[in-house]
């Protein structure tokens, strides 16, 4: 059967692929209290349900970049969906806290694997222009969607059925997606002699990513320079340089530092950071303030973030006006502007709000979310050659990964800092929370600047490049 003749289809898979990997990464958290408590979770190891997942993510997303162009990105996509899959499965399964925290990381290792690799068959199984630009628009619009509908889709399952269910409904999922990818997408990966892999590289850069991913989120709860996370931030960065040692002198570099000449590529990377360290950290102060100061159930918790549901939606529907009218640089501006906007309006919420007080707020973040998510991808694969799309992708998601763990390790440390506290968030009292919360939307307003600025001065775009 010709692949071609079932785009539709093609493109309903790879969305939902992407949709997947975003409702994973927020739906956990309105499911953390429920789990925690069955499984019998400390308030420091609870924190592992989601670092095991960044951790794996952010760790192997760059070889699977390479392997998605090297191996073939149809295959890796199934491969990818299969240990995404499995590691559901074991996850909805799950009796103790390692089973939860092991499949957590395969979840996460199949996600690395999956999102290069999605990005890449976009680009291979849609022609360049309207229709690739298109499919794009799609594509990414259901990561900015799926982040925001995780939370409602979240408290929705865990109060209905269960906090297994989380997990269980991505492998009917991951199934048919394995079932269809081989009828309707095309293979693409790169055509060459050469049978040499940058297994040096691949493991030092591997090794240093999980080293430095590992002290982000760990440095929080032990201490920036304690012995027991610091050795892991010297070590990383030492991995790091003699990775680029490496690939300096590699026939086949895993990563091929020419491509940072492509402003575009270095711009969606530095967007995807700040929009993860901005954005990201939105959804969990935000269960925080339902849960710990409002004392909402997950399935209230969740309902208060359907607003910013249906913004995030329609924002995504703007995408292809917005880039006609403003073009990239501008269209992702426009998006930090109204995260700023949106913080801030945030920022009033307090000890006895209610849900009608983060409506305003959300609403307008939801819009920016949509519009800077689509974009930032969109712009990171311009100028891209077909070999390096698979590479290209991975640097853009870990852009997104590595800010989110520097973005929320930062806020939590500026909070520690001013509020002077020694427990843990979810134990503060409520008026104390609530300032802290304060504190982080301030801190992501920020952040959202910087946004601002790195969409006029770095991204190169023009509006007549992207059009769509």
């Amino acid at each position: 059967m010709n692949p071609t003749r079932f785009k539709g289809v093609a493109l309903l898979i790879l969305a939902i692929s992407q949709l997947m990997l975003a409702l994973d990464y927020t739906i956990i958290f309105v499911a953390m209290p429920s789990l925690g408590s069955e499984l019998g979770f400390s308030a420091s190891n609870l924190q592992w349900v989601v670092s095991a997942y960044s951790l794996i993510f952010g760790g192997f997303l760059l070889i699977g970049g390479r392997l998605s162009d090297l191996m073939g990105r149809r295959r890796m996509f199934i491969v990818a969906m299969g240990l995404f899959g499995l590691g559901s499965l074991l996850g909805g399964v799950s009796d103790s806290q390692i089973m939860l925290i092991a499949a957590r990381g395969l979840q996460g290792l199949g996600g690395a694997m999956l999102s290069p690799a999605t990005l890449s068959l976009i680009m291979s199984n849609f022609e360049e222009g309207a229709e690739r630009n298109r499919a794009m628009g799609v594509w990414a619009s259901m990561g900015g969607v799926g982040m925001s509908l995780g939370l409602l889709l979240g408290g929705i399952l865990t109060s209905y059925v269960g906090w297994e269910s989380i997990f269980l409904v991505n492998v009917p999922v991951a199934v048919l997606s394995m079932v269809l990818a081989p009828i309707v997408l095309a293979e693409s990966k790169i055509k060459t002699q050469s049978k040499q892999y940058d297994v040096a590289g691949s493991i030092s850069v591997t090794a240093a990513m999980l080293l430095i991913v590992y002290y982000l989120v760990q440095a929080p709860v032990d201490g920036w320079f304690s012995v027991y996370t610091w050795p892991f931030a010297v070590l990383g960065i030492l991995l790091l340089v003699v990775f680029i040692f490496i690939e300096q002198r590699s026939r086949e570099p895993l990563l091929k530092f020419k491509l940072f000449r492509n402003r575009n590529l270095t711009g969606g990377a530095l967007t995807a950071f700040l929009f993860s360290a901005s954005f990201g950290s939105l959804y969990y102060f935000l269960t925080l303030y339902t849960q710990g100061v409002l004392h909402y159930s997950a399935i209230e918790s969740g309902l208060s973030f359907l607003p910013l549901t249906i913004s995030a939606f329609l924002g995504a529907r703007l995408i292809n006006r917005m880039l006609s009218y403003a073009g990239v640089s501008g269209t992702i501006a426009i998006g930090m502007g109204l995260g700023a906007l949106g913080f801030l309006l945030l920022t009033l919420i307090s000890p006895s709000g209610n849900t009608w007080g983060i409506i305003p707020g959300t609403i307008v973040v939801g819009v920016g979310q949509a519009l800077v998510f689509t974009t930032m991808f969109i712009a990171g694969g311009t100028g891209i050659e077909p070999k390096d799309q698979g590479v290209a992708s991975a640097i853009i998601s870990t852009g997104q990964q590595i800010g989110g763990a520097i973005g929320l390790a930062v806020i939590m440390a500026i909070i520690s800092a001013r509020l002077g506290f020694d427990t843990s968030l979810e134990s503060m009292p409520a008026a104390d929370l609530n300032s802290a919360i304060h504190t982080s939307f301030f801190i992501s307003a920020g952040i959202t600047l910087l946004g601002i600025l790195t969409a006029f001065l770095v991204l190169k775009s023009t509006n007549k490049e992207m059009k769509i």
